[in-house]
C-alpha cells in the first residue's frame, strides 16, 4: 500500500520523514539511506546490510570464479593496490 505525505526541508537541509511512512516501512532511528537526485526528483533508498549467510555465499562464489580464472593472491593484491592508486 502506497502512502503519500508532504514534508519540508529545514534551513540545515534536514527533511523529516512523516510518521505514517516511517511506520509503514518500519524505519528506526539511525536508518541509513542512499540519496539519488535527478532534476526535480529526490529518491531515498533504505540501505540494508546483507545477511551474513548471503555474504558468505557471495564470497565463496567470488573465490571459485577467481580460482577458475587462474587468479592468484598476488593478482588480487596488485589489483586492489592499483584501484587504490598505489603501485
Amino acid at each position: 500500500m502506497e502512502t503519500l505525505a508532504t514534508t519540508r526541508m529545514s534551513s540545515k537541509g534536514q527533511v523529516v520523514i512523516p510518521e505514517s511512512i516511517r511506520k509503514q516501512l518500519d524505519l528506526k532511528e539511525g536508518a541509513q539511506f542512499l540519496v539519488v537526485g535527478d532534476e526535480d526528483v529526490v529518491i531515498l533508498k533504505v540501505v540494508t546490510l546483507p545477511d551474513k549467510r548471503e555474504f558468505d555465499t557471495l564470497i565463496k562464489q567470488a573465490r571459485q570464479q577467481a580460482k577458475e580464472a587462474g587468479l592468484t593472491q598476488a593478482d588480487i593484491t596488485s589489483a586492489v593496490a592499483k584501484a587504490r592508486g598505489k603501485k
